[in-house]
């Protein structure tokens, strides 16, 4: 049967396991016959299915990743970022805090989900937009084994969680907008907070009760969360990368002629 691909055969010119091409047959994604208790592959099919296969990818590979793959270093390229979106809103609302996700440079990956008044009041300052930044910068810079909540530029708390793909960190996901104890903060500490960001102190203080107040119990049921979410994102960063490494696979072998 010189015209039949054996499960091996078609295991290593698809790169891919055995459980795979056994899934791909059951699902009807592949051309198979059964021969005795074993499938065959009929080489004419297979190349017919893999040109198939060339201009599906064509089509599902955005025009600037035709030639390669994001990098893994690119986390934002690498994330369905509606979907993301989601699953950091769910989690915002759920345990009542503002989630971020921010690269390893500090820049905001996803909108701010369930983002506190006072955050969105002051973030519109530039002044105040750039400290945001340099916290988060700092925060990458200094990892810690696990999240804990430490006072930000605002004076309330945040805590962060780190995206990894593989052994290198990506990113980070960033809970906030929780009230200390006490709260709200002296006169002395609004009009520090407020010279440092360079905003207007009234806008400050016309805010200062839209923030988040969990009791410390609440807090350490949040605390586990956040490098949970992390470890979420960073799941699906990797299955998306590889996913995109299939494709691009597939679409060179389609190019390539099936062994005689």
């Amino acid at each position: 049967m010189a015209d039949l691909l054996t499960t091996r055969e078609l295991q290593a010119l698809l790169n891919v396991d055995r459980t795979t091409i056994y899934r791909m047959v059951r699902r009807g994604e592949i051309p198979a016959i059964r021969v005795g208790n074993q499938w065959r592959f009929p080489k004419d099919a297979v190349s017919r299915w893999l040109e198939g296969q060339k201009r599906g990818a064509a089509a599902e590979i955005p025009a600037a990743l035709e030639t390669s793959t994001p990098r893994p270093s690119d986390l934002q390229a690498l994330l369905p970022l509606e979907c993301v979106q989601q699953i950091l809103d769910a989690f915002a609302d759920a345990l009542g805090v503002m989630v971020l996700l921010t690269d390893l440079e500090g820049r905001l990956i996803t909108r701010p989900s369930n983002p506190c008044g006072l955050y969105t009041a002051l973030d519109a300052y530039p002044s105040a937009h750039k400290r945001c930044i340099e916290l988060w910068l700092n925060l990458a810079q200094n990892p810690t084994l696990y999240p804990r909540f430490v006072s930000s530029h605002l004076g309330l708390l945040c805590a962060r969680g780190v995206v990894r793909l593989g052994s290198e960190l990506k990113g980070m996901v960033i809970v906030g907008g929780i009230a200390p104890e006490p709260w709200p903060p002296s006169d002395e500490e609004i009009r520090r907070v407020c010279e440092t960001l360079g905003v207007p102190e009234e806008v400050y203080r016309a805010h200062i009760e839209e923030v988040y107040h969990l009791s410390p119990e609440e807090q350490a049921r949040v605390l586990p969360f956040v490098q949970r979410i992390a470890d979420i994102i960073a799941h699906i960063a990797t299955e998306r990368y590889e996913v995109l490494e299939r494709l691009q696979r597939i679409a060179a072998l389609a190019t390539a002629p099936l062994n005689a």
